[in-house]
Order: C-alpha cells, then sequence, then structure tokens
C-alpha cells in the first residue's frame, strides 16, 4: 500500500492508568466525554491485546484530531495515552503511524501480527 493512498478513517486514544492512577483516568475520561464528541470505550482493568496495562479507548474522527489531542497533551494529568490512526493496518497503526503523550510503553505487537 503507498503511502499516499492510506486514509485515516479514524483515530484511537489509549489512556493508561493503574490501581494508583484509576481516580486520575477517571478524571480525564469524564471531562474527554463532556467535551468532545467521542466514543468512550470501556474501562479494561487487565492488559488486552496489544495493550500491556490497563487503560481504556477513546476514539474520535480526523476533524476532531486538532482539538482532541492538544487536550489530551495538557489534561492527561500524567497519564500515558498512545494516540493512532485508523487505516485498516492495526500493525503499523500502532507502531510506526503512533504518537505518545507520557511514556512509550512496550506494546506486545505479536498480537497485532497474528491478526
Amino acid at each position: 500500500m503507498k503511502e499516499d493512498s492510506i486514509e485515516i478513517t479514524g483515530f484511537h486514544a489509549h489512556v493508561y492508568y493503574d490501581t494508583h492512577t484509576r481516580d486520575v483516568a477517571a478524571r480525564v475520561r469524564e471531562e474527554l466525554g463532556a467535551r468532545f464528541e467521542v466514543q468512550l470505550g470501556r474501562w479494561r482493568d487487565e492488559p488486552v491485546g496489544p495493550h500491556p496495562k490497563s487503560m481504556y479507548q477513546v476514539a474520535f474522527l480526523p476533524n476532531q484530531f486538532a482539538e482532541v489531542v492538544p487536550w489530551l497533551m495538557l489534561s492527561r494529568e500524567g497519564l500515558d495515552v498512545l494516540v493512532h490512526p485508523n487505516t485498516g493496518d492495526a500493525l503499523a497503526d500502532h507502531t510506526l503511524h503512533s504518537l505518545w503523550l507520557g511514556e512509550k510503553l512496550e506494546l506486545n505487537v505479536e498480537v497485532l501480527r497474528a491478526a
């Protein structure tokens, strides 16, 4: 697939937390839902898929990127956040085309290779 023919159909932000930061993650989640027309995924209190720790997903449209991502940059309250496009190539989306806010966590990419 040529780079210039890749279409971004949406974005996901994965907000990571642990038992000590779950309340912070809840505050960030509540504010995201109040400020933006985003889809809030369910709480995942255990690692799932390529994600190495607890997280929830926030789905948003390409035209929301310029509002949602800067807000996350300033308002993530120290949480680590993975932001990636949805192009139909999950492995590339989570690795080559992604950006991190906070610490870059090591994803279990083998799960994505098998998909």
